[in-house]
């Protein structure tokens, strides 16, 4: 290592730590020489040489100016801090920490306020991901390298959106129906509109022929391509857009999704195209938030380099067979890694026997600790223990939730963390394993507990939510949601 790597390799120790202790004013003099260091080492390092040198001092000079803006942004320096974060954006466009820190996708204010007023107009973003051909169907999208829970994988704004508030079940189908006619409406206008929105719905799936489908470069769904005058003037075929709406339309309160700053009884239906790629799996690895026009797609757990991103289209936290009845209402007939290993167990007559005792009503503590001992016996171990015990989550949770059940048999089935833990590493973070976390925090507390709440809470609502704004919507759980 030369003398200006180590000096460099020091500087940013020593500053990282004083940033980490939030002193501020001594962490941006480190990292400010720092900055100096590496803009030199780059001006006198040859075009020719090692490139794998010079990206490495590149990508030590984003970091610098990302972390320098945000101890500026902490002293309320805020005209230098946004200068900060564009030089590190003309170094790397899509570092995530940097777009953080200047408030592309910061929502923490906007919950701190209660949702009041209109929430932060988001910039869109492509993460490391790339679409490509899909064991799972057709085509799908995959990262590009690691990535950790509640980092983002996107941010898109919709094609189009219709949006109302449903009344009681007879005027709800009808209040759905007539705002599928104007969604409809609104994707015709859009398409109409401008030749690039076609040629991107063009590209998703009818339903047939998925392996004869191309796979798109990434470059056509970035937001800087655009259209001069961007008109139209080919004629529509109205029979393939609706065969595309049928299969690619997202409603905002799913499974996946959470609504941020809407009522449960507000219904939304919209097209985002990418987020259209995503295939279903009953082991998701992503979740989506939807705010305003937008979806923001984060990992719920951490996600490999070449690992398709996945959703569940239906409730996953439920056994084998009532999955595949909720596959089969989807038009497939579900083949991913958790599908294929239940059936391997699910075939033992006493699991089946399980199942039906608590569909009975069965005592639920004994049911879960029957589950955990057959386990034991069929030699059920790491993500197979994770995947049954999410089968039967609705049992655990009613036992965990429960001090009568607790009393009984909390000596006797494994404790709550250590269930939480297995299921959320095939599952990702789930708001009703936060709802259980949670729960245990308000009765038992600690720093530990804390923590376990603050991690799920980051695979729930991503990164875009900070550490101050997330612990009030846990509270906001708390106090009014009951959890």
């Amino acid at each position: 290592m030369s003398g200006a790597e180590e000096q460099m390799q020091q500087l940013r120790s020593k500053a990282t730590e004083l940033l980490l202790r939030e002193e501020w004013r001594d962490s941006i003099q480190l990292y400010s020489e720092l900055i100096d260091l590496c803009q030199s080492q780059i001006s006198n390092t040859h075009q020719h040489s090692d490139p794998g040198h010079l990206s490495k001092l590149h990508k030590s000079l984003c970091v610098a100016f990302s972390n320098r803006a945000e101890a500026r942004s902490k002293l309320q320096h805020f005209t230098q801090a946004l200068n900060d974060c564009d030089q590190a954006l003309q170094i790397e466009a899509t570092h995530f920490r940097t777009l953080i820190c200047k408030g592309s996708f910061d929502l923490s204010d906007w919950v701190l306020n209660g949702f009041r007023g209109k929430p932060l107009e988001l910039a869109e973003y492509i993460g490391p991901v790339k679409v490509n051909r899909s064991e799972i169907s057709g085509r799908g999208l995959f990262a590009t390298k690691n990535i950790d829970a509640g980092t983002l994988v996107l941010v898109t704004k919709a094609i189009a959106i219709e949006r109302g508030i449903l009344g009681g079940q007879d005027s709800a189908e009808n209040a759905q129906l007539v705002m599928w006619k104007n969604f409809i409406d609104k994707v015709k206008e859009a398409v109409t509109r401008c030749q690039r929105t076609q040629l991107l719905i063009d590209m998703l799936s009818t339903g047939e022929n998925e392996a004869g489908l191309e796979v798109p470069d990434m470059s056509i769904f970035r937001p800087e391509i655009e259209e001069n005058g961007c008109s139209n003037d080919q004629k529509l075929d109205m029979d393939k857009i609706l065969s595309i709406l049928d299969v690619n339309s997202l409603v905002e309160e799913a499974v996946s999704a959470k609504v941020l700053g809407k009522n449960s009884d507000f219904y939304g239906v919209g097209l985002w195209i990418l987020v259209s790629f995503i295939n279903h799996s009953c082991n998701p690895n992503a979740r989506r938030l939807h705010v305003g026009d937008y979806v923001i797609v984060h990992a719920s757990r951490d996600v490999k380099a070449g690992e398709e991103i996945t959703f569940m289209y239906f409730d996953a936290l439920s056994p084998l067979e009532k999955r595949v009845e909720m596959s089969l209402s989807w038009g497939f007939n579900c083949r991913c890694s958790r599908c294929k290993i239940e059936e391997a167990v699910c075939s033992k007559q006493e699991l089946r026997q399980i199942e039906i005792g608590l569909e009975k009503g069965v005592d639920v503590g004994g049911a879960v600790f029957r589950l955990e001992e057959g386990m034991k016996r069929w030699a059920v171990r790491g993500k197979g223990k994770g995947y049954l015990r999410a089968s039967f989550w609705a049992a655990y949770a009613e036992v965990y939730g429960s001090d009568r059940s607790m009393k009984r048999w909390g000596r006797r089935i494994p404790p709550m963390e250590a269930v939480v833990d297995s299921v959320v590493e095939v599952m990702g973070s789930d708001e009703r394993l936060l709802k259980v976390v949670v729960e245990g925090l308000k009765k038992s507390g600690g720093v530990v507990e804390f923590e376990r709440a603050m991690k799920l809470g980051r695979g729930f609502y991503s990164k875009v939510i900070r550490k101050q704004a997330l612990r009030t919507l846990l509270e906001i759980g708390i106090n009014d949601k009951g959890y």
